[in-house]
């Protein structure tokens, strides 16, 4: 089987290395921007009907990886897929971020963590369940 992730656009965030950016951006109202490459414009049409987004994307500065990792938050080893270490076997993050608006391919949202440059994989609408529930 051969997997092969093209980058759709690419994340402008004012996160420049990873001791900058958050542990989780969830919450965060800082700004980034999404840029999506013209190519996969047509793709966002009505995403700005969501008000949350899940961006995935590559984590272009990881650093090889291991599969027992320590957190920032204790001193014990955790399996690095109960962590949201960058250093993966598949180094790919997800986020769920606030959509502020959209202009064309330009995406404004806060609370992303990725870097400055993070080659941008995959955006999906958060469905939160309530879409689904009965109408009155």
């Amino acid at each position: 089987m051969k997997l092969q992730l093209i980058p759709i656009g690419v994340i402008h965030s004012p996160y420049k290395t990873r001791s900058e950016a958050p542990h989780q951006g969830y919450g965060s109202e800082v700004i980034s921007e999404i840029e999506i490459f013209e190519d996969y414009e047509e793709g966002a049409t009505d995403i700005e009907n969501s008000s949350q987004i899940l961006v995935v994307y590559y984590f272009h500065q990881s650093k090889g990886y291991s599969l027992m990792v320590m957190t920032p938050w204790d001193d014990v080893r955790h399996g690095v897929f109960a962590t949201r270490s960058p250093d993966r076997p598949n180094p790919l993050g997800v986020c769920t971020a606030k959509l502020i608006s959209r202009n064309g391919r330009f995406l404004t949202v806060s609370g992303l963590d990725a870097l400055d440059g993070s080659p941008l994989i995959d955006i999906k609408p958060l469905i939160t369940g309530d879409e689904f529930s009965a109408k009155d």
